[in-house]
C-alpha cells in the first residue's frame, strides 16, 4: 500500500509540475502538529492575567479572611493569628496592625464609610475598631463559641450581623452594644454570610448543616424567610450584585440560586478538586473584550486553584494555580487589586496597571477642570507637508500603512533543493534531526521523482543516518504512511550494503524491534476494543 501511495504521489506531482522538477523559492511545507482549539488566549484571560500576583511577606499563620474597604483608596484587611493587618491597596504594604485579640481573629468587615472595622475571633467576642486609632470602640459579647461571621450591612452604619459555632446568628445594635435579636434555625456551625445589596435588612448565612438561610430582620419572630440545601457543609455564601441571586460554596462545588424564583437552583459548578473555601465577586471592564462591565465569581479552593466563573453563561473563563492551599479571596471595588490568602500565611496580591489620564491630572492640579489638547492641523494628500514628512515620521491613527514584504529565510536543505542538489538536501535534513523537516524534504523529493535515486547514491555513513531515522520514526502515526514504504524500498535496494556493514545491521535490528513492538501494541489495542465494544453497545441500549 505504501508503494502504491508513493507511485500515486509521483504521478500526481508529475502532472502538476509538467513532468520535471522546479526550483523551490519557498521553504518546504512541514506537517503541522495537531493544536488544541483552546490554545489561543482569550481577551478575558489576558485581563485576569494582568493581575500579576506578587507574594506579600509571610504572616504568622493562615489567612482566615480578606476584606476591602468600600471607600477609596480601598485598603484591605487580613485576619491571621490574633491580629488584623490593614494593607495599602496602592503599595501593598502593611499600614497598621490591630492586635487586641485574645485568640485567633477569624473575620473582618468594614463599615460603609470605611472608618470602622468589625472583627470576630475564636474566643466568641466581636469587636469594633476605629481604623485610625486602632482602639476598640465596642465589644459585643453574646456568643459562647468561636465567631466566624461578622458582617456590616451595605449602607447601614448602626447594626451588625454575627454568627458562630454555637449555631446562632445574632443581630446587634452597635451603638448601645445590645443584641436586637437571635436568628435561630441552623443546627451546626455558622461559618459564612453576606448582606443583601438590595436591602440592609436582609442577610444570607451558611452553615455546616448543609443549609443556607435567607433572613429578613423586619419579619416578626426573626425566622428565616428561605432555606436552601447546598448538599455539603457551606464554606461561603454571598449575594450577587443584582440582589436576586445567591452564590454558595461548599465541598468542591459552587452553586447559583435564584432567590426571586423561590430558591431555584440555576447551576452547580464542580470544577474544583477539593473543598472551595471562599468566593467573591469581581468586575471586568471593556479592556477585557466585553462591551460593558460584567461581573464574575472568583472561587478559591484547597487544591490551590483560583477559578473565574461567568454566571451569565455558566462557564469557567479563567483558571490560575498557586503553590499552596487557598483559604480566602478578595477583589477591590475599583477593580484594580485582587488578593488571595493561603494556609501558609502568604498573601498573593495582584495589582493591575491602568493608563492615567494626563489631561485630567493637569486640570485637577491647576484647578481649572480638564485641559483641552491643542488642535492639530490634519495632513491631507493635497498638502505639501503630507509628502515632505521625514523617513522617521511615526504613522498617525488614520494613516494607511504599506508594509514591505518580509524576506523569506531558507534553511540549508531548502537552499540545496533550490540548486537541485537533492542528495545533499536529504542528508542535510537528516543531520538536522528534525523529523518534520526530513519528512517534508522526502515528500518534495517524491514530487520531483528523485527520492529513490538519492537513496541509491547514499554512502555507508549517510545510509546509516537514514536507517537510524527510519528506526525512530517509522512507527509514528504521523509519518508511518510514507516511511513504511520507504523502509521497504531501502531494504530492497541496499540489501548488499547492509550485509557488508555491522553498523547497518544494528540499525536494521533496531528497526525490526520497533516494528514488532508496534505490532504487539496494535494487537493488544484490538483485543481491548473487542472487549469494550459489546459493553458499550449494551450500555447504549439501556
Amino acid at each position: 500500500m505504501a508503494d502504491q501511495l508513493i507511485a500515486k504521489m509521483n504521478q500526481q506531482d508529475q502532472s502538476q509540475l509538467g513532468g520535471g522538477g522546479i526550483a523551490k523559492l519557498f521553504p518546504v511545507t512541514r506537517k503541522l502538529k495537531p493544536t488544541s482549539s483552546k490554545s489561543s488566549i482569550s481577551p478575558e484571560s489576558k485581563y485576569w492575567k494582568s493581575f500579576k500576583p506578587q507574594p506579600i511577606q509571610t504572616l504568622i499563620s493562615s489567612i482566615t479572611s480578606l476584606s476591602f474597604s468600600p471607600t477609596a483608596p480601598h485598603d484591605f484587611a487580613a485576619t491571621h493569628s490574633a491580629t488584623v493587618t490593614i494593607f495599602s491597596a496602592q503599595t501593598l504594604e502593611p499600614k497598621s496592625t490591630i492586635s487586641a485579640f485574645s485568640d485567633t481573629a477569624t473575620s473582618a468587615s468594614f463599615r460603609s464609610d470605611g472608618r470602622l472595622l468589625a472583627a470576630g475571633s475564636l474566643s466568641g467576642l466581636v469587636q469594633v475598631f476605629d481604623i485610625k486609632t486602632r482602639s476598640p470602640l465596642r465589644q459585643l459579647r453574646g456568643h459562647s463559641r468561636p465567631v466566624h461571621l461578622v458582617r456590616y450591612p451595605r449602607l447601614d452604619k448602626l447594626h451588625l450581623l454575627s454568627g458562630g459555632d454555637d449555631s446562632i446568628v445574632k443581630y446587634w445594635d452597635v451603638a448601645s452594644q445590645t443584641r436586637i435579636g437571635e436568628l435561630l434555625g441552623h443546627k451546626d456551625y455558622v461559618r459564612c454570610g453576606d448582606s443583601s445589596p438590595a436591602s440592609d435588612d436582609m442577610f444570607v448565612t451558611g452553615s455546616y448543616d448543609h443549609t443556607v438561610r435567607v433572613w429578613d430582620v423586619r419579619v416578626s419572630g426573626l425566622s428565616s424567610v428561605m432555606e436552601l440545601n447546598h448538599g455539603k457543609p457551606v464554606e461561603d455564601a454571598i449575594f450577587l450584585p443584582s440582589g436576586g441571586l445567591i452564590a454558595t460554596a461548599g465541598g468542591n462545588c459552587v452553586k447559583i440560586w435564584d432567590v426571586i424564583a423561590g430558591g431555584k437552583l440555576l447551576y452547580s459548578m464542580e470544577s474544583h478538586n477539593k473543598t472551595v473555601t471562599s468566593i467573591c465577586v469581581g468586575k471586568i471592564g471593556k479592556d477585557s473584550g466585553e462591551s460593558a462591565q460584567e461581573y464574575r465569581i472568583l472561587s478559591v479552593s484547597l487544591d490551590g486553584y483560583m477559578k473565574v466563573f461567568d454566571y451569565a453563561k455558566f462557564k469557567v473563563t479563567h483558571t490560575m494555580r498557586f503553590p499552596a492551599p487557598l483559604l480566602s479571596v478578595g477583589f477591590s471595588p475599583d477593580c484594580l487589586t485582587r488578593v488571595i490568602g493561603t494556609s501558609n500565611g502568604t498573601i498573593f496580591a495582584g495589582k493591575r496597571k491602568v493608563k492615567e489620564d494626563v489631561g485630567s491630572e493637569l486640570g485637577d492640579y491647576v484647578g481649572l477642570g480638564s485641559v483641552e489638547e491643542p488642535h492639530k492641523r490634519v495632513l491631507r494628500p493635497s498638502y505639501f507637508r503630507y509628502f515632505h514628512r521625514g523617513q522617521n515620521e511615526k504613522p498617525s491613527k488614520g494613516d494607511y500603512l504599506i508594509m514591505r514584504p518580509k524576506k523569506v529565510k531558507l534553511a540549508e536543505h531548502d537552499k540545496l533543493l533550490k540548486k537541485f542538489r537533492h542528495k545533499e538536501a536529504l542528508v542535510s535534513a537528516l543531520r538536522g534531526k528534525n523529523p518534520e523537516n526530513v519528512v517534508a524534504v522526502m515528500e518534495e523529493l517524491v514530487a520531483r521523482k528523485k527520492l529513490m535515486r538519492c537513496v541509491s547514491n547514499l554512502d555507508t555513513e549517510e545510509l546509516g543516518l537514514l536507517l537510524e531515522f527510519l528506526q525512530r520514526y517509522t512507527t509514528m502515526p504521523r509519518y508511518a504512511r510514507l516511511l513504511m514504504g520507504l523502509a521497504k524500498k531501502v531494504l530492497e535496494m541496499r540489501a548488499e550494503d547492509v550485509r557488508a556493514s555491522d553498523v547497518l545491521k544494528g540499525h536494521i535490528r533496531n528497526l525490526k524491534r520497533s516494528v514488532e513492538e508496534e505490532l504487539r501494541i496494535q494487537q493488544s489495542l484490538q483485543e481491548i476494543q473487542g472487549i469494550i465494544s459489546p459493553l458499550l453497545r449494551i450500555a447504549g441500549r439501556r
